[in-house]
């Protein structure tokens, strides 16, 4: 399903209104504190895995700082949202005038979402300071996730964080912050979250109704997905397991048998709506090659891990491409799974 322009995994709940929170204990104190302190800083790094709650933190922050406007009165720990407060329906629906939630687009001509967070999308935050500079109240800025912000848009960014608004929050997500640009990094402070533990993950998917069975199942879960709720969503609802496992089993085989398991891929990353499914097996991908690079490396393979590291690299600019030019999927795919076969 939906939410504006972001697209919400099946079994899962928005952020903006997700009453539920786990393994972030440590996170959410130090929020508190620092906020109470009237010293917190006003441009906090979330930096981690995507899918660990990041969005969801981040959320229940700018609740307990709008619940709570005066720093000296907050209370020392962050509550969940309370389900009947003013602040917390307007947040949900993302009718709040003091929060504005940026993240990647909706194109209107082909009804997806773009590809980054644009210029356009951040000039919003300019309008949003503009019609909220004299009403005193707290304006909170959500980015999501920055790993997604164009040149242009990061430029623009930073020109604010150089000079925040009085009373002004921003909340950056950023699931690779090496690869922010290092004067947004400067700006801001980090808190780094971790993946969650196994006992986290399995009460997350609990509170979302998708409970592991304690059986097989449970522990390719847990065992393949990060300590990432979304990742195990996107194993138990989109097939992400059985994905994960053909394209292991083809890179065992070669010849005709290789390429017939390479179009049988193809064929279901290229489906109608396979765009969940696509992205997980693109970022499995990733993990893989760098992985397999970092052994050949160690190995002593140097021209191996040379060029898994290269190919790792360029496939994102492949699909980038693909896309662009409204390639063939399947095609660009083949072209990948080829080139990764060896």
């Amino acid at each position: 399903m939906t939410e504006g322009s972001r697209y919400i995994l099946d079994g899962a709940i928005p952020p903006a209104s997700n009453p539920n929170l786990f393994g972030h204990q440590a996170a959410e104190e130090f929020l508190a504190r620092s906020y109470r302190s009237g010293k917190g800083h006003h441009a906090i790094l979330m930096e981690g895995p995507e899918g660990i709650g990041k969005a969801t933190l981040a959320f229940r922050f700018a609740n307990h700082v709008l619940m709570h406007p005066d720093p000296e009165t907050a209370p020392d720990q962050l509550l969940p949202p309370d389900p009947d407060s003013p602040v917390t329906r307007q947040i949900a629906s993302g009718a709040s005038h003091n929060l504005l939630h940026l993240a990647r687009p909706l194109d209107e001509k082909s009804g997806k979402t773009k590809t980054a967070i644009t210029v356009d999308e951040v000039r919003k935050a300019g309008h949003f300071f503009a019609q909220t500079s004299g009403t005193g109240n707290w304006r909170i800025v959500i980015i999501d996730p920055a790993d997604d912000l164009n040149r242009n848009a990061a430029n623009a960014i930073l020109k604010i964080l150089e000079e925040p608004p009085r009373r002004s929050l921003f909340l950056v997500l950023s699931h690779a912050p090496g690869k922010l640009l290092p004067t947004i990094r400067s700006r801001c402070m980090p808190l780094r979250l971790s993946p969650l533990g196994d006992a986290d993950l399995a009460r997350a998917l609990a509170a979302l109704g998708s409970p592991l069975d304690g059986g097989r199942t449970e522990e390719t879960v847990l065992s393949m997905s990060g300590g990432s709720v979304s990742q195990a969503l996107t194993l138990l609802n989109y097939g992400g397991a059985d994905v994960i496992g053909a394209f292991h089993e083809l890179l065992t085989v070669s010849g005709a048998t290789a390429r017939k398991a390479m179009h049988r891929l193809a064929d279901v990353l290229s489906a109608k709506d396979s765009e969940i499914i696509f992205g997980f097996f693109l970022q499995h991908l990733q993990d893989h090659l760098v992985e397999r690079a970092r052994a050949s490396a160690f190995s002593g393979q140097i021209a191996l891990a040379d060029r898994d590291a290269r190919l790792a690299s360029e496939i994102n600019e492949r699909v980038g491409l693909s896309q662009a030019y409204n390639l063939d999927r399947k095609q660009t795919i083949l072209s990948i799974l080829e080139a990764v076969h060896g």
